[in-house]
């Protein structure tokens, strides 16, 4: 089965579920969780799914396609309800943390670098309290599925702002905007500089 296929099997079962899931904060230890280096790694959270992404140089700069209805991460998003969004975020700002309870995400880093954090909140999962790194954007072009349940933040490395595009499967909507602070102590992620 193809990684598309099971993208939209991923949505499609969800968008069927009559409840969201268990959502609880776990407690975990101080730390960063699995540092994700390859899109297949088996460390991935449950659901979550990435993939490279095809950058395009030439002699005026680069292209990069972000989405194509119907196919990739976000093919299994129904067109009706699919909304793109993007965001300027300036370096070493955090932006975290921030999860749905029917809304998936696909996030696309066009410009700059972040250092992207995910914990899985779902009682039910298998993946449960654990949490993923990711280094992505100009120097690694991936793009990453976020199903609900899952929390997600961010913060900008190196010295100038980023752009994330993100493609979501339902329009805004603010009841399903859930937060958790970014330093909680549940989640005890650690935002300073790992390696020094």
């Amino acid at each position: 089965m193809s990684n598309g296929s099971l993208t939209n099997e991923v949505v499609a079962s969800h968008d069927r579920s009559p409840s969201p899931a268990v959502i609880e904060v776990p407690q975990c230890e101080r730390g960063i969780g699995a540092v994700i280096s390859a899109p297949a790694s088996p460390s991935l959270l449950h659901s979550v799914r990435v993939e490279p992404i095809a950058v395009w140089p030439d002699d005026r700069g680069h292209f990069l396609e972000v989405q194509r209805i119907g196919h990739g991460l976000a093919g299994g998003f129904p067109p009706g309800s699919t909304q793109i969004s993007a965001t300027v975020t300036f370096p070493g700002v955090v932006k975290a943390f921030h999860y749905h309870n029917r809304q998936f995400d696909c996030w696309t880093v066009v410009k700059g670098m972040l250092q992207v954090a995910l914990a899985d909140l779902r009682r039910e999962s298998p993946t449960f309290g654990q949490r993923n790194t990711l280094y992505i954007g100009d120097k690694r072009p991936w793009q990453v599925l976020i199903p609900p349940g899952v929390a997600h933040g961010y913060k900008v490395i190196g010295t100038e702002s980023a752009v994330l595009v993100y493609v979501t499967s339902r329009f805004y909507d603010p009841s399903d905007e859930c937060r958790i602070a970014f330093d909680d102590g549940g989640v005890n992620y650690d935002w300073e500089t790992q390696f020094k």
